[in-house]
């Protein structure tokens, strides 16, 4: 088992009377992606803060590249990338100067600069745009040059909070394909994303919502978590099938997925005969109705439901 690049206990942190990350452990190997998966205000932003040494823990302990997150803050620095929403490019330098600014930041050794800026200029693919002012780079890029600059001194550990929000489909794959190199290279990645989809690309996860862990491991490890099994029915009208199927199957989580409604119950066979029997008593015609591989979103969907019923049960 390789050996733990970031290790949390009991990790906590409130805001007033708001808890926004309520004693989480977590630990992540060395050279693996990790991803924390939520929605916006689970608490991720926050976790990140506090295991980059930005924000002090409530309560709890972390270590990050062997540094205590709370007690070695200057030294954690040497050690880690951090990627924020809102990185902070200054649009009216190049490429090539931002690099060099954050170089500056961290004291990389003026001997070593030309050589890793012109790798980490290839290895994101911005050598041609070296000499463009940052602020007319498109999204994707600019979220490339951001993760350069986060480079630029080597780090063992890297965070990246919801690095491709708002970035298109093709820069978010060409993004990933970076992330991957650097695996390859032996850097940690530790991500925040609100995308499903794209959390099944990290070799483990966690779930997160209002602060607390809803489930750990692998993205098979996660799926395995859902209840029962998931349906996927098909009709001409899914929205009102949605709502019928929510407000009548009591014991099943339901899900609107585009035209697609998805049903997770724990008892499958039965819910597919009943969901039908209601849609079609109610004008709904029905396509189909077939058993589905869940996807992620669904797993969190129905573990939401499921621990909103149980909070509910007397």
């Amino acid at each position: 088992m390789p050996a733990s690049a970031i290790h949390a206990r009991g990790l906590r942190r409130t805001f007033g009377a708001l808890v926004a990350v309520d004693g989480l452990d977590l630990d992540v190997a060395e050279g693996e992606i990790f991803g924390l998966v939520g929605p916006d205000g689970a608490g991720k932003t926050t976790t990140m803060r506090m295991l980059t040494g930005i924000l002090a823990p409530s309560a709890g302990e972390a270590h990050v590249a062997g540094c205590d997150v709370a007690r070695q803050r200057e030294p954690l620095k040497e050690h880690i990338g951090y990627m924020s929403q809102r990185f902070g490019l200054y649009p009216d330098l190049t490429v090539a100067e931002n690099i060099d600014f954050y170089a500056d930041i961290y004291t990389v050794p003026p001997a070593e600069r030309a050589a890793r800026t012109e790798r980490l200029l290839a290895f994101s693919n911005l050598t041609p745009f070296k000499h463009r002012l940052a602020g007319n780079l498109s999204g994707g890029m600019k979220q490339k040059l951001g993760l350069a600059c986060a480079l630029i001194h080597t780090p063992r550990v890297l965070f990246l909070d919801e690095p491709t929000n708002g970035v298109d489909p093709v820069s978010r794959r060409d993004f990933w394909r970076i992330l991957y190199q650097l695996v390859r290279d032996g850097v940690t990645i530790f991500v925040s994303t609100a995308y499903l989809d794209e959390a099944e690309r990290c070799n483990r996860l966690a779930l997160l919502h209002q602060g607390r862990l809803l489930g750990l491991g692998t993205p098979d490890e996660i799926k395995a978590l859902m209840p029962g099994a998931l349906l996927e029915f098909r009709t001409d009208a899914p929205r009102r099938a949605a709502a019928l199927l929510r407000e009548q199957l009591r014991d099943a989580s339901v899900g609107l997925f585009g035209d697609r409604v998805h049903v997770a119950a724990r008892d499958p066979d039965a819910a597919a005969v009943r969901g039908r029997d209601l849609l079609v008593a109610a004008g709904v015609a029905v396509s189909s109705v077939r058993p589905i591989e869940p996807s992620l979103e669904d797993v969190f969907v129905a573990v939401l439901a499921q621990r909103a019923a149980t909070a509910a049960t007397p």
